[in-house]
């Protein structure tokens, strides 16, 4: 009883946690979910440095969605190679923004 009355009320960080400690286990999906919950401040104290450090290591192991979080997160911060590498991670997995920004860049070499 005790449980139900913890996850009803607490739900959004057991989830958290739970996502907190396969993300430390090195399970990519889990830390891009870490990674938006820093981003967004859901839950958990906003912080665009922590959301950057498990973007980092989820396109690290080819999550798409934080291959692209990562890039518009660090951009200024980025060589040409980085942010071309990590688009088109994002783009090889059907992530229309990143093929669409990846496009624009080859086109222009130029950074937006």
């Amino acid at each position: 009883m005790i449980f139900i009355f913890y996850f009803f009320y607490f739900k959004r960080d057991f989830h958290f946690r739970v996502a907190q400690a396969y993300a430390r286990l090195g399970y990519p999906h889990a830390q891009h979910i870490v990674g938006q919950r820093y981003l967004q401040g859901a839950g958990v104290e906003k912080s665009e440095a922590l959301a950057m450090r498990w973007f980092r290591q989820a396109a690290g192991q080819g999550h798409p969605h934080s291959s692209f979080n990562l890039v518009l997160g660090a951009l200024r911060n980025m060589t040409a190679a980085e942010v071309e590498k990590l688009l088109g991670v994002a783009a090889a997995h059907g992530l229309q923004e990143a093929q669409e920004l990846l496009e624009n860049i080859l086109k222009s070499q130029n950074l937006p």
